[in-house]
């Protein structure tokens, strides 16, 4: 297994920017696939974005597309979401999850980070 410890949460405005982090430890990072999902108040998980074991394939929730970035530095065994023009929608528990490379489903969680509007 390994462990997820986020990172970078906090307050928010409308229009502005926001990096969350993930340090990831335990076993070999590059054996994951990692995501980031959220939570809103309320509502169920869903999806954010996701990226392969070596950066080269990205993906993105279409309420995110164009204004999140999702980055992984594997020397370090970091992944990251990068939060621009952000929308009070985006107000969520901000969850970094991996998945194997021989896997189908996320099965390693953190413990969230909470981003919040500041309005």
């Amino acid at each position: 297994q390994v462990q997820l410890v986020e990172s970078g949460g906090g307050l928010m405005q409308a229009g502005g920017f926001l990096r969350i982090s993930c340090a990831a430890s335990g076993r070999t990072f590059t054996s994951y696939a990692m995501g980031w999902f959220r939570q809103a108040p309320g509502k169920e998980r869903e999806f954010v974005s996701a990226i392969s074991w070596s950066g080269g394939s990205t993906y993105y929730a279409d309420s995110v597309k164009g204004r999140f970035t999702i980055s992984r530095d594997n020397a370090k065994n970091m992944v990251y979401l990068q939060m621009n023009s952000q929308k009070p929608e985006d107000t969520a528990v901000y969850y970094c999850a991996a998945r194997a490379t021989t896997g189908s489903s996320y099965d390693n969680w953190g413990q969230g980070t909470q981003v919040t509007d500041s309005s």
